[in-house]
């Protein structure tokens, strides 16, 4: 792979000779290597459980510049994986938290960081900067526009994906290689997206294929080794097995086929992927009146009725039909729902059913609405 070079990373200077004495040490990196690595430079996208692994170690292993797109902040739900932020981050941007535990790995990378999200309509400027894109994003819009940028800039892309205790991870958009789209050519039906979407992961699996992604990353700045180039590399963490997969460049592939029809005006990549951009606000949720909830029920129209209430307020008297899921165990109730499902909340206040539809809305359930008055007005107006 090419890189830019200028009289100041041209050499290593004492400091950096004795961080990086083991790679000058090894055959396949030495001083070539790691002049190379200090030249090159590389956008991740995103900083949360695949970033956190990809960054520590290209930061560690001396890549000058690093680039890092992401828009989220530190949650305390984050920390199980995302071990570029700590306790004390929760609340902080990530880019903040990122670079702040960069530099105190390696004080001589370069960061550039982008707090927004990678879209169409800065994906093609900011990759554009770099030798080659390391993809972290938890989400398939974000993959599709990463390989589609890739494949119009003619820069590699090093992919990695994982779900619960599954991961997987290869290299596209290389000269002789595949791309996203060859692998992938329409993405999976809308609720197999929202469910993986809102699945759950074990916290160390992003770490190892993270890690995988950033040694790809580092064999392609340094020409050394098979990099996995037409070959998808699945690993099993429940069972410890790792499988290759040989992958083929598609020749109907719109990408890279015979007639490719990708280029820089890009498309909505929520859309072609069956979703939206998470709704904004649990103000911006409708409301329901009880007399249109009896109506409703009374005429066995489909929707779920949610009461986010405590447990015995649940059993002290209900809405007919509602299921009791408590407000702070809403999340762990997602994967139940569909994105096509009609979702009706109420609480004991206004309060509990505003959260529980905010929840909902940030997920992307944009059918949902609250029960105007809740419990109380229910039972004044409908029991």
């Amino acid at each position: 792979m090419q890189t830019s070079t200028t009289n100041a990373n041209a050499i290593l200077t004492k400091d950096e000779i004795l961080r990086y004495s083991r790679h000058l040490i090894t055959p396949e990196v030495g001083m070539e290597g790691q002049l190379k690595l200090k030249q090159a430079k590389v956008l991740v996208i995103g900083t949360g459980g695949l970033g956190s692994a990809i960054t520590l170690y290209l930061a560690a292993a001396g890549v000058g510049t690093l680039g890092l797109v992401d828009s989220d902040v530190v949650e305390v739900s984050n920390l199980q994986r995302q071990v570029l932020h700590g306790t004390s981050d929760v609340g902080r941007a990530k880019l903040a938290s990122a670079r702040d535990t960069l530099l105190e790995i390696n004080p001589y990378v370069q960061l550039t960081t982008f707090e927004t999200r990678f879209s169409r309509q800065n994906a093609l400027q900011i990759a554009s900067a770099y030798d080659m894109v390391v993809d972290g994003a938890d989400n398939l819009p974000t993959r599709y526009l990463a390989s589609d940028v890739c494949v119009l800039l003619k820069k590699p892309l090093v992919h990695g994906s994982v779900f619960r205790f599954e991961g997987q991870a290869t290299v596209f958009c290389t000269a002789n290689g595949p791309f996203y789209r060859c692998l992938y050519p329409d993405p999976p039906p809308p609720d197999l997206v929202q469910r993986i979407a809102v699945g759950g992961i074990l916290g160390v699996q992003p770490g190892i294929i993270g890690c995988i992604q950033a040694l790809e990353s580092i064999k392609l700045i340094i020409g050394k080794g098979r990099p996995l180039t037409g070959r998808l590399l699945s690993f099993d963490g429940l069972n410890l097995k790792f499988r290759e997969v040989r992958l083929r460049k598609d020749p109907a592939c719109v990408a890279c086929g015979d007639q490719p029809s990708i280029d820089e005006r890009l498309i909505d990549y929520e859309a072609f992927c069956g979703i939206r951009a998470p709704v904004a606000a649990a103000a911006g949720a409708a409301e329901i009146a009880p007399q249109e909830l009896k109506g409703r029920l009374a005429q066995a129209k489909p929707l779920i009725l949610l009461d986010v209430r405590e447990p015995e307020e649940y059993e002290a008297g209900h809405v007919p039909g509602a299921r009791s899921i408590p407000l702070d165990r809403l999340l762990y109730h997602l994967h139940e729902f569909t994105w096509a499902d009609e979702l009706v909340v109420y609480g004991g206040s206004e309060e509990g059913a505003q959260k529980a539809a905010e929840t909902l809305c940030t997920a992307n359930f944009r059918k949902t609405r609250i029960l105007k008055g809740g419990f109380q007005a229910w039972m004044k107006e409908a029991a």
